[in-house]
């Protein structure tokens, strides 16, 4: 396996230790062993969903598990730029076409035990190529290899993407941007995962502001609410 160092530039992770994603990753460490791979979605674009995907997988990491992490928002990557690396990223549209193999995609990141593959270049076909087999293998064998599969997906709201790749994974967590979703939209969001059989883990509240006396950082903010309480 290749495995090559990628370094993030200084600012995208600023926020990953906060006790926010302290408390979300022990939420997901009690969902169970049947949700250890978890797709990330949100209803819009700019709600910080990729940020709070690779900070979760972060601080999973820096418990001692071993993370991989998954960009699969091929059509529009919130991480071009933002890794710097010695060798090309070949990416993930590059596995799924078969133009590549697992091992020259796969790279270690600066963060001990968190590996990743990034999206690579646009491809024609993102649902297609994330609904093929290919896509479908590289879970199965990353659930094997990994305590944890975080993948970042497009808003929902957008493409069909998140649904493909939350049903291939087993579980999805839905990011939300305090004060610009409405509940309306964010019902829309479940109704398209339920509809795709997907198992909703929760809803991750973003960019929040303190209040009620309760913590919540002040820009990537991590409370997560149970769906069965609160999106019903």
């Amino acid at each position: 396996m290749n495995v090559v160092k990628v370094n993030r530039k200084e600012g995208f992770e600023s926020f990953h230790s906060d006790e926010a994603y302290k408390t979300l990753r022990t939420n997901l460490e009690f969902a169970g062993e049947d949700n250890r791979a978890i797709a990330s979605t949100s209803g819009s674009p700019r709600e910080g969903k990729s940020a709070v995907s690779y900070n979760l997988a972060v601080s999973l990491a820096q418990t001692g598990k071993r993370v991989l992490f998954v960009d699969a928002d091929m059509r529009r990557s919130r991480f071009l730029g933002q890794v710097e690396t010695d060798v090309p990223i070949k990416g993930l549209s590059y596995y799924l076409s078969g133009q590549a193999a697992l091992s020259d995609v796969l790279v270690h990141t600066d963060t001990p035990h968190l590996y990743a593959i990034f999206a690579g270049p646009v491809p024609p076909n993102p649902a297609e190529l994330l609904g093929s087999k290919h896509f479908t293998k590289l879970l199965e064998e990353a659930k094997k290899a990994y305590d944890y599969v975080i993948i970042d997906t497009p808003p929902l709201g957008s493409v069909i993407d998140a649904a493909i790749v939350a049903q291939a994974a087993g579980s999805v967590a839905i990011v939300v941007e305090e004060g610009t979703t409405s509940y309306k939209f964010v019902r829309v969001v479940k109704d398209q995962l339920e509809k795709a059989d997907c198992n909703i883990l929760g809803v991750i509240l973003n960019k929040a502001e303190q209040k009620k006396g309760k913590y919540y950082n002040s820009y990537y903010g991590g409370y997560y609410n149970s769906y069965n309480n609160d999106y019903k």
